[in-house]
């Protein structure tokens, strides 16, 4: 696998090979990316814009990957940030609380004609945006996409003993929101 990886580095590197290998990156990390992104923006038309700016975020800066992390925590990073940069503009363009933010999300995934969850699926969603942002990022990840601690660690340059902790939190917090009706 990590050969794989280097060579499909090295292809996005060189000018000849970077189109076909771009083609193959996009169709090996789209999907992954774009549940990552849509555990964050929630809506499936915002996740959709966030992902095309991963994208072009992971072209334009492909010359200067070094190879410190491995390339999906490059992406994974890349992806994140895109995601919270997306939200805290939307924030600011309406002038909102980061609460009121969250409650027009929800209100919002439940009227998507792409959510597909049930009741304790929403009720799950409802929990997790009382979360602080971290907390809610590590839950995200270790929860739904089963990444491992050191993974995590690498995509947001946390402690893994941080991240324990955030995803404890966490856990404790849901529970005590499910608990409550």
């Amino acid at each position: 696998m990590q050969h794989v990886e280097e060579q499909l580095i090295k292809e996005l590197q060189e000018t000849e090979s970077q189109a076909k290998a771009f083609e193959v990156l996009v169709n090996t990390y789209k999907e992954r990316l774009y549940w990552h992104i849509r555990r964050i923006v929630l809506n499936h038309d915002d996740a959709d814009d966030v992902l095309q700016n991963t994208f072009i975020k992971v072209y334009k800066g492909i010359g200067n990957f070094k190879g410190d992390s491995k390339l999906y925590s490059w992406l994974y990073r890349i992806a994140t940030n895109e995601s919270l940069t997306f939200l805290k503009q939307r924030q600011r363009k309406s002038g909102i609380t980061d609460q009121e933010m969250q409650e027009q999300m929800l209100g919002a995934l439940e009227a998507d004609v792409y959510f597909d969850g049930d009741e304790i699926q929403l009720k799950l969603q409802k929990a997790l945006t009382s979360l602080p942002e971290k907390q809610k990022l590590v839950f995200n990840m270790k929860y739904f996409q089963e990444m491992k601690y050191d993974e995590i660690s690498q995509i947001l340059e946390t402690s893994v003993g941080g991240l324990k902790a955030s995803y404890h939190l966490a856990v404790k917090k849901i529970e005590a929101y499910l608990k409550e009706d």
